[in-house]
């Protein structure tokens, strides 16, 4: 049983925060497209960033400054502008909304990190960002966690927010957190844009840490269609605000800090799968008895997004030899003999071998996964066993359907 309860709050559930997000004009839709984070202190920042060699001006920004200056105080992010493969001018841009805001809320522009989304090739529109800087500066608020998850999404069909809490020293800690993403979603990272608060005190260097690993078991173990994005970018802030002691070295306090955060990732992470572009259900692939988690969780992450396995599963098509084909390919050795595949309940292989199985019955539980969608149900839990090792790890996407082609045929236009 988790050591941590879900609370209202999202982004500013925890001490010591407040956001903001509006409508600045950038999107041509005319929807949010600028949110805000602040922390009323200096906070402890951490970040994992897209492994893509194309990357966007906001990225190297942001990694540039957490490798000199480890505090931050606020986060801004624009929907609408990629400000990828922009060229100098880009960085230029970049820099230039640290500053707008810096002045703004009258602090040290190097305090400030930046985020963007949007369409790759186009630049910030600078004019609408400066002009909207003072308005969302004025809406910052201790319950601006909602205005801020709707203005940084894209192709987002829901926003994506949760808050946890538990207690350490016997007082109360919180994490919480907003994201966005539906396409352009692939584990080389990806995270596509995540942002997470948390009131209590931690080193630099464990923060870090703990926010790598739980990038593992959650952003990076989802897919929605092979793509990683040039934006992807998960920052996490600590503020200490708790007023509970310093979390300086792995121990208990830690563990329990590090697990909420890892289910706060895996919530975003999930929900982003299951909001993938057309999906009509999310699918959680389980793996046992690899040599390691690592290894397990490889297997798991190619099944996930194995193009054909995604159709199937749309097309309601119990077609396990898909699953076989993709865990055989992800780069693990494993005997064939030990390899044992589930769908739901429905054990359709095992030692290797083919089993008879109800294909009506396996049909109608992903015809009732793909009913339920952004609801418990609509999960298709595909479980494979691969050998006698500790090795455990799991992976999330979604089904491919008619809908993600047209989706991306007309981003655009």
């Amino acid at each position: 049983m988790a050591d941590w309860d879900e609370i209202t709050g999202g982004i500013t559930a925890a001490r010591g925060y407040r956001a903001a997000g509006i409508a600045a004009g950038l999107k041509p839709s005319g929807l949010p497209d600028l949110a805000l984070i602040l922390s009323d202190v200096d906070a402890i920042a951490a970040g994992v960033f897209t492994t893509s060699h194309v990357r966007a001006a906001c990225v190297d920004y942001c990694r540039q400054r957490l490798q000199t200056k480890h505090t931050t105080r606020a986060i801004l992010c624009n929907a609408g502008q990629a400000n990828a493969a922009t060229g100098d001018q880009g960085i230029k841009d970049t820099i230039e909304s640290a500053n707008l805001l810096g002045k703004e809320l009258n602090i040290n522009p190097e305090s400030i990190l930046l985020a963007s989304t949007g369409v790759i090739g186009q630049r910030i529109k600078m004019d609408a960002l400066a002009n909207g800087i003072p308005k969302l500066v004025a809406q910052l608020s201790e319950t601006g966690s909602d205005a801020a998850a709707k203005a940084i999404v894209t192709t987002d069909l829901v926003t994506k927010s949760i808050a946890l809490e538990t207690t350490i020293h016997d007082r109360p800690v919180r994490i919480g957190g907003i994201a966005k993403g539906s396409g352009m979603i692939h584990p080389q990272m990806a995270t596509m844009l995540a942002f997470i608060t948390c009131d209590a005190a931690v080193s630099p260097t464990l923060w870090q840490q703990m926010l790598t690993r739980a990038a593992d078991r959650s952003f990076n173990s989802i897919t929605v269609d092979g793509d990683t994005s040039t934006n992807d970018s998960l920052i996490a802030l600590a503020n200490g605000e708790s007023r509970t002691p310093a979390i300086t070295e792995i121990g208990p306090e830690s563990e329990k800090l590090e697990g909420m955060l890892t289910a706060v990732c895996q919530h975003l992470a999930k929900a982003i799968a299951r909001d993938g572009e057309g999906a009509t259900c999310l699918i959680e692939v389980q793996v046992t008895g690899a040599a390691d988690e690592t290894t397990a969780r490889q297997i798991a992450k190619t099944i996930a997004g194995s193009s054909l396995v995604k159709a199937a599963i749309f097309g309601r098509d119990p077609n396990w030899g898909r699953i076989a084909g993709a865990a055989g390919r992800a780069g693990v050795p494993f005997e064939q003999d030990d390899l044992k595949i589930k769908i739901g309940d429905f054990l359709l292989m095992e030692n290797g071998q083919p089993l008879p199985f109800d294909k009506g019955a396996v049909n109608a539980y992903l015809k009732q996964a793909a009913s339920g969608i952004y609801l418990k149900e609509d999960t298709v839990l595909i479980t494979v066993s691969v050998g006698h090792g500790n090795g455990f790890g799991k992976a999330w996407g979604c089904d491919l359907s008619y809908d993600y082609v047209k989706i991306n045929a007309e981003y655009t236009t």
